[in-house]
């Protein structure tokens, strides 16, 4: 499942760095900002595909 086409408004600069603490703080902000179901599992999704360098980088594309 491809990433959707937008952005949270959500800085990751200075969250704590725990990967479910990432996770958790893109899903709160994605519900507030009315994402689908199916968009927020699309990122988590990819998140938890790979090691935590690629949770970052996939975090770091749909967050502004």
């Amino acid at each position: 499942m491809a990433l959707p086409n937008k952005k949270v408004k959500l800085n990751l600069v200075g969250l704590d760095g725990n990967a479910f603490m990432l996770i958790g703080a893109f899903m709160r902000q994605a519900q507030k900002e009315k994402w689908t179901s199916d968009e927020v599992k699309a990122v988590t999704d990819e998140c938890m595909a790979g090691d935590y360098d690629h949770l970052l980088f996939t975090l770091l594309q749909v967050c502004k």
